[in-house]
């Protein structure tokens, strides 16, 4: 417990030197654009790619394309009125005496050796 007391210790202690250096370095990154004469908004936007845009009828003939495709789709295979549950699957009695009794071997084998220990 000492041991991991002491080491969270030492990570918080770094976490705050490290964080004081960041505000140092963001400071100074700050500084030098102000002496380039730009923002961190007007650079961080020209280093975005620009958006390509689509124009409305090449939107349409995609919808009309995709709408095609389900219609078709549709058309293969016939709606069922209620889709059916999942069947769930019972264990029997005697399955769970089976395991029951081979748990109890098992958690007695392992208290007997932790006895021996």
């Amino acid at each position: 417990m000492a041991q991991h007391q002491r080491d969270r210790l030492f990570l918080e202690a770094a976490l705050v030197g490290l964080g004081q250096k960041l505000t140092e370095i963001t400071a100074k990154i700050a500084e030098i654009k102000a002496r380039l004469g730009g923002t961190a908004r007007a650079v961080s936007r020209s280093t975005q790619p620009k958006r390509r845009t689509m124009s409305a009828s090449a939107r349409a003939r995609i919808g009309a394309a995709q709408r095609k495709r389900w219609a078709a789709l549709k058309r293969q295979k016939p709606a069922s009125a209620k889709p059916s549950a999942p069947k769930i699957r019972h264990m029997s009695a005697e399955a769970r005496k089976r395991i029951a009794a081979s748990q109890r071997k098992r958690w007695a084998e392992i208290k007997s050796k932790k006895a021996k220990s």
